[in-house]
């Protein structure tokens, strides 16, 4: 199927400082397939395609685009000739609306003004097409990260590409909304548009996928067909090794209740939101996008205002009315948005990890730098946080190795109660794995856990037990012994 060959990548490689991100690399697109490209954080996929999209210039090697040698691409250039993508890291403009996100630089203009009326309809039947109602005027400051990804795709499609390439497209997505983005795509790919669809989730490629590349450590491993593999021989790919358990449940809790919520209500949101978490629990957190689970996280750790209700922790009430007083009651959150609220980009790994407690780490009004270097490379090496080392700026780290830097910054805080907020979005196989023992090694050392995910089977696996909401209200609580994806989305939807 040679003469069906749309896109073709030879030798490329590429490298940055310390790090060689792609090594001889060929890869091949067929017209009107859906590519699958797959392999753990740092495997190359991302520089892969920005090298695609010219957002990077390889060292060495060739683009081929239906025959023609288009190695010298720029952003624009790609454009032109029909190459986008939905990134995994978003790039909107926050204080302008989802229209004129979707259609910043192809504005479409009437008498020299612009058409505001029609972007907006073009944007709805566009969001319609994806089985999902937003509204184009809204800014984007004001989405979650889910809505967020949905203007992404939406502003992608808008610009009817012939090769569309998607990273972790469904990371913060909802199965519903999942579904929907996959009868899109086999709509595009009627329409004969090529894509290459990158993804962690490996369930999904059976779905949607026509063949699958893997990639390991910037280098090609191998290309399969889809109907010629399984997940195993995929991870096996990936990581070149043997997994474990999926999901590696802790020892029962303990009767002591750590934290205690009672009828905690925010502005025109929550509404009289009850829990208990107990020492050493994981205590799981489902819902659709927009049900509230975020904002419950938000509230505990002072980042949203509360109108009414009381928090205590060991049993005394507390005033989380800021996350400086969150972290010094003992609450830790990892947010789901690693690169807007987790990090700071463009300072190193020893920086985002140092100065989070910086005083533990300072004699008076100094740093000990003996004390920072001992606290810095203990996280570093226990998290297995892969860098050339730890002044390496976290902007230039993978996805996983970026969410590492997240939670080992918690982890030297030594909070009793940690939030983690979708700890797995556009995480690898190997990477999630490593996440979830170390929650299982925290909350067996007496930690309580608050586990918010989107993903189904995760949520169950890990979870003692499931609180499950839906606009701003508990809807129920299901016991792990108890508990099924009919009965989460059930109470989900609202049907209590």
């Amino acid at each position: 199927m040679a003469d069906n060959i749309i896109l073709e990548t030879r030798n490329i490689s590429k490298g940055f400082p310390g790090v060689q991100a792609l090594n001889d690399v060929g890869f091949s697109l067929r017209r009107g397939e859906v590519h699958a490209l797959i392999g753990e954080n740092g495997a190359g996929k991302s520089t892969f395609i920005k090298i695609l999209t010219g957002a990077h210039q390889p060292d060495s090697g060739k683009i081929i685009l239906e025959g023609e040698d288009i190695s010298n691409l720029t952003p624009h250039s790609a454009m032109n000739y029909g190459i986008s993508a939905i990134y995994q890291e978003f790039n909107l403009v926050p204080y302008l609306t989802v229209t004129e996100n979707m259609f910043f630089g192809r504005e479409v203009t009437k008498s020299s003004f612009l058409n505001m009326e029609s972007m907006n309809n073009s944007a709805s039947e566009i969001f319609s097409s994806m089985g999902t109602e937003l509204n184009p005027t809204i800014q984007v400051r004001d989405l979650s990260v889910a809505y967020k990804q949905l203007v992404e795709i939406g502003k992608a499609v808008s610009q009817k590409s012939r090769i569309l390439i998607f990273d972790e497209p469904t990371a913060a997505l909802t199965n519903s909304e999942t579904e929907n983005l996959f009868k899109l795509i086999k709509q595009l790919q009627a329409e004969g548009v090529s894509i290459i669809y990158i993804s962690h989730r490996l369930e999904e490629l059976q779905e949607i996928a026509d063949r699958i590349t893997v990639f390991r450590d910037g280098t090609y491993i191998d290309t399969v067909n889809i109907e010629e593999t399984d997940r195993n021989k995929l991870i096996s790919l990936m990581v070149g090794r043997e997994l474990g358990v999926d999901f590696p449940r802790p020892k029962p809790s303990t009767d002591d209740i750590i934290l205690e919520v009672k009828n905690l209500n925010t502005p025109d949101f929550l509404k009289d939101v009850n829990f208990k978490l107990r020492k050493g629990e994981i205590l799981g957190f489902g819902g659709l996008v927009g049900a509230g689970r975020t904002e419950v996280a938000r509230a505990l750790f002072g980042l949203d205002s509360v109108d009414s209700g009381e928090i205590f922790m060991h049993g005394k009430k507390i005033n989380n009315n800021k996350p400086a007083a969150a972290i010094s009651n003992g609450i830790g959150l990892i947010p789901e948005d690693r690169k807007e609220q987790g990090v700071l980009l463009n300072l190193s790994i020893r920086e985002n990890i140092g100065y989070t407690f910086i005083d533990r780490i300072t004699d008076w009004i100094f740093v000990n730098k003996r004390k920072e270097k001992k606290l810095v490379d203990e996280y570093q090496k226990k998290l297995s946080i892969k860098c050339s080392s730890v002044e390496q700026k976290v902007s230039n780290l993978s996805g996983g190795n970026q969410q590492k830097v997240v939670l080992a910054k918690w982890l030297a805080g030594d909070c009793d109660v940690l939030i983690f907020d979708e700890p797995t979005r556009g995480i690898d196989v190997g990477a999630k794995q490593e996440i979830y023992t170390l929650i299982k090694e925290l909350a067996e050392s007496g930690k309580g856990i608050i586990f918010i995910s989107s993903e189904m089977p995760e949520l169950i696996g890990m979870s003692e037990r499931i609180i499950v909401m839906h606009e701003g209200v508990i809807e129920g609580e299901l016991d792990a012994g108890n508990v099924s994806q009919e009965r989460i989305l059930d109470l989900a939807s609202g049907n209590n």
